[in-house]
């Protein structure tokens, strides 16, 4: 009983003890962290696709661009596009270049498993793009239109210079002025034929280069290569003519180029052959020293050869017509299999992408005139002419289904409200040649400092069209180290390019909107590298662009 007594006054002890230190933990708590708070309220917000109306945009697809590879190895952006969209388009991997291999047939396995693993998510997919100038197997439909191979050589000499002197063509020769020139009578040439030209170098000068004839080719020699020179020659007078390499005519480097050629008073045929040292490299002129000897001295039958040691080619270029011919069954043959192979799931089309041009943009791209093209760049308009865009709707219309919708599709058309316009101006123009145009899609890569006047003008001619409309491509770039006030812009910016499509596109005009960027893109990335432009970071977490975005949403009525 004594042990009884003295355990209780200890447990006493202890809930005194306790009392005391929670009271002592209470007095630590503090606030959550502002920036906890923010990004909690940002997080309670659902998927994306769920704040769309579906009863009053039953058609509505929101979409989202995204790699093949991401989406059928179903990596953490597979589960995030099936959360939030309805619908995915592929960056490049529905492309031609994509697609059409070098001997023309297609490849269609990766395309393939994407469509099934797409339809077992229940997503739609945007087919992107039939008719393009970039990301074009180019090199495949270069080769198709290349000149015709007439017949080949083995390695021998090709012709770089001649002159017979029938004619006074002097292009290919000249003379300082100590030198006189004039041609023989018809007769009087190398063999008794023909007339040589003839140049009077009419007293001994202080140095032998004082008089000179200059023989000007093209191009320039350089180290390894080698000439022949052959010439029929005579003199009045016994001589000798040391021969200089000169960068143009007057323009010496080297004393010795062809050696130096002998004159006697009958015709005789100089032949010399050289390889091109570092001394002669860049000569495209040979001189001729006449200085030393006071005569008239006759040429005839000047001929400069290069030897090849590969042979050479003749060939043909193809005329425009056939030219025509070849590259529309080229796109005959692209738009029918990609179509058919893809139709029993792709239901909508970018049939034709980005065809005004941006310095004329009443007027269709073209690589005329251009000088520098990137690898996969191939304009088919520059040979199927305006009616291209034509003939790959009709293509599309033809081996599709019936429903489809087609589109044609161009960016900068919230920038340049004349490329808008050119861009209706065209699809009337399609239209007008009996092919049906459902849809136009706007890209809107566009920034926080994106002209809202342009945007709303924008919609308005699109909506004037009667056409369905779709926001392709969209991202808002916000800049590299964007500021708070930044992302504050940049989350409006994305409501409000919802706001002006919803307020002036019908509710049965909207097909969707398509995110491009829906994370930021890293500092090494190929597309709008560290820009920013997400609704997602690069952690995937969610930006307050997402849910301005999703307010947007909610307004679509």
């Amino acid at each position: 009983m004594r042990k009884i007594y003295k355990i209780v006054p200890f447990a006493a002890f202890l809930v005194t003890l306790a009392s005391c230190t929670e009271s002592h933990l209470l007095s630590y708590d503090v606030e959550k962290p502002i920036t906890i708070a923010n990004q909690e309220q940002i997080n309670a917000y659902s998927d994306l696709k769920t704040y769309v109306d579906r009863a009053t945009n039953p058609d509505f697809k929101l979409g989202a661009g995204i790699s093949l590879s991401d989406y059928t190895t179903k990596s953490l952006m597979y589960r995030l596009v099936n959360r939030n969209f309805d619908e995915i388009t592929l960056g490049y991997e529905m492309k031609h270049g994509a697609i059409v291999q070098s001997d023309g047939s297609l490849s269609l396995d990766n395309v393939n498993k994407l469509l099934k693993t797409a339809q077992e998510a229940n997503v739609s997919v945007f087919g992107h793009t039939l008719c393009w100038h970039a990301n074009q197997n180019a090199t495949y439909l270069k080769k198709l239109i290349a000149p015709d191979v007439l017949s080949t050589t083995g390695p021998g000499w090709d012709l770089i210079m001649e002159n017979n002197f029938e004619t006074d063509n002097s292009s290919n020769y000249q003379v300082n002025s100590n030198v006189t020139t004039g041609y023989t009578t018809v007769g009087q040439g190398a063999n008794g034929t023909g007339r040589a030209l003839k140049l009077t170098n009419a007293s001994v000068r202080a140095n032998e280069w004082d008089a000179q004839l200059y023989i000007k080719f093209s191009p320039a020699v350089q180290v390894g290569e080698k000439y022949k020179l052959t010439m029929d020659v005579r003199a009045d007078a016994v001589g000798s003519s040391p021969t200089q390499a000169q960068l143009n005519p007057g323009g010496y480097k080297h004393w010795d180029f062809f050696g130096s050629v002998p004159y006697t008073s009958s015709w005789a045929t100089y032949v010399k052959e050289i390889t091109v040292t570092e001394q002669m490299k860049d000569c495209n002129t040979i001189a001729f020293n006449l200085g030393k000897t006071a005569t008239s001295f006759y040429y005839d039958n000047v001929k400069i050869e290069k030897y090849n040691a590969t042979g050479s080619i003749q060939t043909k270029e193809k005329t425009p017509e056939q030219k025509k011919t070849i590259i529309g069954q080229a796109l005959d043959k692209w738009i029918t299999a990609m179509v058919t192979n893809c139709a029993p799931y792709v239901k909508a089309w970018d049939v034709v992408n980005e065809p005004m041009d941006d310095g004329q943009p009443y007027e269709l791209k073209t690589a005329v005139g251009r000088t520098n093209m990137a690898a996969d760049e191939f304009y088919w308009q520059d040979y199927l002419g305006k009616d291209y865009a034509v003939e790959a709707f009709r293509l599309a219309r033809l081996h599709g289904n019936s429903t489809d919708k087609l589109f044609i599709n161009d960016y900068n058309l919230e920038y340049s409200t004349d490329k808008c316009k050119g861009l209706i101006q065209y699809v009337n123009y399609i239209e007008s040649k009996g092919q049906k145009v459902d849809g136009i899609g706007t890209q809107m890569h566009i920034s926080i400092s994106s002209n809202k006047d342009k945007i709303e003008t924008m919609f308005q001619l699109l909506a004037a069209t009667g056409k369905l409309i779709k926001v392709s491509e969209l991202d808002v770039a916000a800049g590299l180290s964007p500021t708070e006030y930044d992302l504050q812009k940049q989350a409006e910016m994305y409501k409000f390019v919802v706001d002006m499509y919803m307020k002036y596109i019908p509710a049965t005009k909207r097909y969707g909107i398509t995110v491009w960027g829906l994370t930021d893109s890293k500092a090494n990335s190929s597309w709008l590298p560290g820009q920013n432009q997400g609704l997602w970071d690069v952690n995937f977490t969610r930006k307050l662009s997402y849910t301005s975005f999703s307010e947007g949403l909610k307004s679509l009525k």
